[in-house]
């Protein structure tokens, strides 16, 4: 079996930025993308804080550039999601509906997955009115009623983004006041079409066949009432997909891989990168770069293991196997 110098789950920000710089340093590379081309970033309306940029630019739009860039440096980019993994015998086994793979080097830059509101009607309806993402589905709604769960940036951008097309957003949150950064403050209460709903929280999605309403509970008074919408977006936080990776690397008590300053993970030769590793902050200039030191500490490691001088590195131990 082919062995490649890197493999690298994960096509968003974080793992393309890992291919461009693992390719351009002229290691044979292979990317498998999942099942979210681009991550969530792709799914992002607008991004008006990554460098270079001024104007902004559309999620989608830039993870493409990133994996045209990627490409051009010679990286694999294949459309398959990986389903198990083997970290305890090197070269590693990358495990997908394609086939086993073979690698020197792993990079999981798996991402997270949006967390659900764990209530009555919510599974029931994902698709049928119960969406995480407004950018996907915000085009449904044109003059109709939706729902917003949260007060993060997420919530608040895409509740803004939401009034696009949806004649009324609530913006629903289970504190008096928002945790959004201040300039997205601003803009939603400015906008006309969001009304708040404050100290709320959310204790059943109702309907018959799609979403009709929410059931809410204020947490200070106790009251409970009903608020008529025809969709519900919910950003109330994320959960790190990591299943494939439990009792082989080392994980904190949410979930999330632990690594160092380097990327470097509890086995020698994997990495990880982006939000799939806890980080002070979560965006896409954060996750492009740890991507790219993820891929730099991979040549390093690959240097190592072949006996080749790598300035400024010393392994404290060798891989599994």
């Amino acid at each position: 079996m082919e062995v490649y110098d890197v493999i690298i789950i994960g096509s968003g920000p974080a793992g393309l930025a890992a291919a461009i710089y693992a390719a351009r340093s002229e290691l044979k590379t292979l990317l498998f993308t999942g099942n979210s081309l681009g991550g969530q970033a792709a799914l992002t309306d607008e991004i008006e804080n990554y460098p270079g940029f001024p104007e902004g630019i559309a999620g989608a739009e830039l993870t493409k550039r990133m994996q045209e860039q990627a490409r051009r440096f010679g990286a694999e980019i294949q459309m398959d999601e990986v389903t198990a993994v083997n970290l305890k015998e090197h070269p590693f086994t990358v495990t997908a509906y394609g086939g086993d793979y073979k690698c020197k080097a792993l990079i999981i830059a798996t991402g997270v997955s949006p967390r659900k509101l764990d209530v009555p009607g919510e599974e029931k309806f994902i698709g049928r009115g119960v969406s995480f993402c407004a950018t996907c589905d915000g085009f449904f709604y044109k003059d109709r009623e939706v729902a917003v769960i949260g007060g993060g940036d997420s919530a608040v951008t895409e509740a803004i983004y939401l009034t696009r097309f949806a004649k009324k957003v609530y913006l629903i949150h289970r504190r008096d006041r928002l945790r959004a950064a201040p300039v997205l403050q601003t803009r939603a209460k400015q906008n006309e079409r969001i009304e708040f709903v404050w100290n709320s929280v959310v204790t059943e999605v109702v309907g018959k066949e799609a979403v009709e309403g929410l059931r809410l509970k204020n947490v200070r008074t106790g009251v409970e009432s009903f608020l008529r919408v025809d969709g519900i977006f919910v950003y109330i936080g994320q959960v790190p997909n990591t299943r494939l990776f439990e009792g082989q690397l080392e994980l904190d008590e949410r979930g999330y891989i632990v690594t160092d300053r380097a990327m470097h993970t509890s086995v020698p030769g994997v990495f990880a990168a982006g939000d799939v590793q806890e980080r002070v902050l979560a965006q896409v200039v954060t996750a492009a770069a740890t991507g790219a030191i993820a891929a730099v500490e991979a040549e390093k490691f690959i240097a190592y293991l072949e006996g080749r001088e790598y300035p400024g590195k010393e392994w404290p131990k060798a891989p599994p196997g």
